[in-house]
């Protein structure tokens, strides 16, 4: 059986799959509590794990499409290469490719940093299993839950069972900031509080704005001391690299008019999990957002299109999936997220 001293876990993909791989963290920590374990992610998704007592030291490195204006893509692979030297000092023991599929990238960051054995899924015939040393077969026979599948990763470390919660750290300092614009806006005894996240990357998850506008009347009028906060991606729809929802979320606003009802733009993550932090409960499409809540323990009313929901549902707290048959998430009727919304509060009582 393995003991290794020091652990390298690559998760460097979108924030939704860092969120799911915290239980894999504190398993991790649990089976080798004096280990030093380390993890390498893309920093746009660093503040998930900011404050994560499993984490000893977060690496994190630019994506040429994440870099700041005015950063050229060379200063940003001058970094990444320096970031590649000091990971090589380290000398890990085990790296972890904790997405649960085997894909070149992850790898060749697990070989760039010099891990002296790997742990990874290996595909049959799949020749990047010469390279992992820990292999685990891929199952693509059933659809199982991305928290589940890197959990079941760690079954050479003689781990096993069933994966803990998501886990996440909001700053108590941004959490502050949104109680008081609540408090300024007289908004500090709604109840419950209901986040509405308007952003989703994919089209067919996009949920129109007159549909969200509608939903906050019908749960208003059905709970008169209900208010909400509104959250979105900031910025102009057309932006090929940012591309943000301003105008939809002045849409909202100018429908929902007359509710109390704190705008919330998400400019940076640790803003959207501050956000999210305070609420009830969050009504919103598959999405990073949906799992932050999760992890932040929160019920979820949430929309999926085209994706699975076997996989990607909200790990680990009451909510209720509303997935039409079309999947198109714009399908679906305020109505229907009424009655969902409904059915979610008396679970929580």
């Amino acid at each position: 059986m393995l003991d290794p001293k020091k652990i390298l876990v690559v998760r460097r993909d979108n924030i939704g799959d860092l969120v799911c791989t915290t239980p894999l963290l504190r398993a991790l920590r649990l089976r080798f509590p004096a280990a030093r374990i380390d993890v390498l992610v893309n920093s746009y998704c660093a503040p998930v794990l900011e404050g994560n007592p499993n984490v000893d030291r977060l690496w994190q490195y630019t994506k040429a499409h994440h870099r700041e204006a005015g950063e050229s893509w060379l200063a940003v692979h001058a970094r990444r290469l320096t970031e590649v030297v000091r990971l090589r000092r380290e000398r890990y023991d085990l790296a972890v490719l904790a997405k649960p599929e085997c894909l070149p990238r992850p790898l060749q960051w697990a070989r760039l940093a010099g891990a002296r054995r790997v742990l990874g899924f290996v595909d049959p015939g799949n020749p990047l299993g010469r390279h992992i040393d820990l292999q685990v077969p891929l199952d693509r026979s059933t659809e199982e839950h991305v928290v589940a599948a890197s959990h079941r990763l760690l079954r050479p470390l003689g781990i096993a069972g069933e994966p803990g919660p998501l886990e996440i750290h909001p700053r108590a300092d941004r959490a502050g900031e949104v109680r008081s614009a609540l408090a300024e806006r007289a908004m500090g005894g709604c109840a419950p509080l209901v986040g509405l996240h308007i952003s989703a990357r994919k089209e067919r998850q996009r949920w129109p704005a007159e549909s969200f506008a509608e939903l906050a009347h019908r749960i208003r009028a059905r709970f008169p001391e209900a208010g909400f906060v509104l959250l979105w991606s900031p910025g102009d729809e057309a932006n090929p690299r940012h591309p943000g929802d301003d105008a939809k979320a002045r849409d909202v606003q100018r429908a929902a008019e007359g509710l109390p009802l704190l705008a919330w733009p998400t400019e940076t993550l640790d803003r959207l999990i501050a956000g999210l932090s305070v609420l009830d409960c969050l009504v919103c499409s598959d999405g990073g957002a949906m799992h932050i809540a999760a992890a932040l323990a929160k019920p979820i009313v949430c929309f999926f299109g085209n994706s699975s929901a076997a996989v990607w549902h909200p790990w680990g707290v009451p909510h209720e999936l509303l997935q039409p048959a079309s999947r198109t998430v714009a399908d679906i009727a305020p109505a229907e997220a009424e009655q969902a919304f409904a059915r979610l509060l008396e679970r929580r009582v």
